[in-house]
C-alpha cells in the first residue's frame, strides 16, 4: 500500500518477490507519477506476480491478502479505512522497515531520530564508520530498502537507521505480542512541533518520537542532541555551519559510545563528508562549490548564506526558479553583502530587480554557473541555493542540483570529489 517515489516500497516489492509471493501494487498516484519505480518491476509486472491498482484503493485487495505492507507515509493510519478493513478481517499489517529489524541484531544497530538533522547525523556517523574501517549500512527513512542487502551483511556489521516519528509508530504498533522494538544505539537530534497532518497532535508526535528508547534494555544507549557541550571544539569539516557541527558532534559521540573507537578517530572519519545530496552539498574537495538545490525558500537560502558567516562578501549566489507567489524580498535585501547574486527561472527577474546592482539576470542555471565563474575569486564560493521551486525548469530539485553539479564537473577540486 503505497509504493511511493523514495525506494522503501521499491526495495520491499523486490524483497517480497525474491521470497516467492505475489504482490498487489495499490497507490494512490498513477502510472504517470510512479513510472521510475514501475519501470524497474517491468518484468514481474509482465509475468503476473505484480498485480497493479493505480489511482485508488480497491477494498477486497486488503481482505484476500496475507499480509500488508503499508508504507509508513499514509497518514493516521489508525483512522486510514482500508487499513481498519485489513485489521478488521484479521489481516496483519506491517512495513518496510518493520520487516528489516526482524532480521537485525539491534544492539548493532544504531538508529537516529529527530525533527531536524536526522538524516546528516545518521550519514554522518555512516561515514565515519566506514573510514574508520568498519562494515556499515545506512538505511530507513533515507531511501531506498536494506532488505535486498541482508544476504551480505556480516554478523560483524553496523546498521544506522534514519527513524521517522511515523515509522517509530509502525515499529511499535506492528510489534504485536512479542513487544516492541528499539535499537541497541538509539540517538535524538532535537524534538519540535512537526508533521501533525500525520500524527494529528503535537502530543502524538513527541510520543512517537520518544518511542525510539521505550524497549530499550537497561545499559543500552541514548544520546540527544542537548548532551553537546554548547563550546565544543570545532569539528574539521567540508561543510559549513553551526549545524552541521552539531551534528558532527552528536555523531561522533555516537560511534564513539557504540563501538568503542576514539572520539578523535570518529571526528577525524568526518573529514571528508560531502553533505547530503543537494543540502549544502559540498562539490569536490577545496570548499569552493556548494548545492543547496533543496532550498525553495527564501529563509532556507537565508540559512544556507549564514553558513558561511562571516565570509558573506566570498559568496557568488544562484537563487531564483518556479514563482509560487512568496515574496522573494529576503534575497534581495541580503545582495548587497554578496560578491553576486545571478538569477534564474521565473522568478528571476524580480529577485533581481530586488538586489540591485549586485544582480545579474542570467535566466538559466547554464548561464548563471558560466556568468559568476569568471568573477570569483581564488577563495570565493559559488552556493546554489535558488529560495525557489524547480519545475519551472525541472522536474524536481534533484535533476536542478544534479545539472549544477554537472556544469561545475570541470573546475580546480572537482576531481577528487567523493
Amino acid at each position: 500500500m503505497g509504493l511511493g517515489r523514495f525506494g522503501g516500497g521499491l526495495g520491499v516489492t523486490r524483497w517480497l518477490l525474491e521470497q516467492d509471493c505475489s504482490v498487489i501494487l495499490t497507490d494512490l498516484g498513477s502510472e504517470e507519477d510512479l513510472s521510475q519505480p514501475l519501470e524497474q518491476l517491468e518484468d514481474a509486472i509482465s509475468s503476473g506476480q505484480i498485480s497493479l491498482r493505480l489511482g485508488g484503493h480497491v477494498e477486497k485487495d486488503f481482505i484476500e491478502t496475507d499480509l500488508v505492507v503499508a508504507n509508513p507515509a499514509v497518514p493516521r493510519p489508525w483512522d486510514n479505512s482500508f487499513l481498519n478493513l485489513a485489521r478488521s478481517n484479521g489481516k496483519p499489517i506491517t512495513t518496510e522497515l518493520s520487516l528489516l529489524v526482524r532480521h537485525l541484531d539491534r544492539t548493532r544497530v544504531i538508529g537516529v531520530t529527530g525533527t531536524n538533522g536526522k538524516s546528516t547525523t545518521a550519514s554522518m556517523i555512516h561515514h565515519s564508520l566506514k573510514r574508520n574501517r568498519l562494515e556499515s549500512y545506512l538505511g530507513g527513512n533515507i531511501g531506498g530498502s536494506l532488505l535486498n542487502d541482508l544476504k551480505g551483511m556480516s554478523s560483524d556489521a553496523w546498521i544506522v537507521l534514519e527513524i521517522s516519528s511515523a515509522m517509530l509508530w509502525w515499529l511499535h504498533e506492528d510489534a504485536g505480542d512479542g513487544g516492541g522494538w528499539s535499537p541497541g544505539t538509539a540517538v535524538i537530534t532535537n524534538i519540535s512541533p512537526n508533521h501533525l497532518d500525520w500524527h494529528g497532535d503535537e502530543e502524538n508526535y513527541v510520543m512517537c518520537k520518544e518511542q525510539i528508547t521505550r524497549d530499550q534494555l537497561p545499559g543500552e544507549i541514548c544520546l540527544r542532541g542537548e548532551h553537546i557541550a554548547s563550546r565544543a571544539t570545532p569539528i574539521p569539516l567540508k561543510i559549513p555551519g553551526r549545524h552541521n557541527q552539531d551534528n558532527a558532534h552528536l555523531a561522533v559521540m555516537a560511534v564513539s559510545t557504540a563501538t568503542g573507537i576514539e572520539p578523535g578517530d570518529a571526528a577525524r572519519g568526518l573529514a571528508d563528508f560531502p553533505g547530503l545530496p543537494h543540502r549544502l552539498e559540498a562539490i569536490g574537495t577545496d570548499g569552493r562549490f556548494f548545492n543547496d538545490s533543496k532550498s525553495t525558500t527564501p529563509e532556507s537560502t537565508l540559512l544556507a548564506i549564514n553558513a558561511f558567516a562571516p565570509n558573506y562578501s566570498r559568496i557568488h549566489l544562484i537563487a531564483g526558479g518556479y514563482d509560487k507567489g512568496i515574496s522573494l524580498n529576503l534575497i534581495g535585501t541580503i545582495s548587497p553583502r554578496l560578491a553576486g547574486v545571478y538569477t534564474i527561472g521565473t522568478t528571476g527577474s524580480s529577485i533581481a530587480a530586488s538586489a540591485g546592482s549586485n544582480a545579474h539576470e542570467c535566466g538559466d542555471l547554464r548561464t548563471a554557473v558560466r556568468t559568476a565563474l569568471p568573477r570569483m575569486q581564488a577563495d570565493d564560493i559559488l552556493l546554489l541555493s535558488p529560495g525557489c521551486a524547480s519545475w519551472d525548469q525541472f522536474p524536481h530539485y534533484e535533476a536542478r542540483g544534479d545539472a549544477f553539479r554537472e556544469l561545475v564537473s570541470d573546475q580546480p577540486g572537482i576531481t577528487g570529489s567523493d
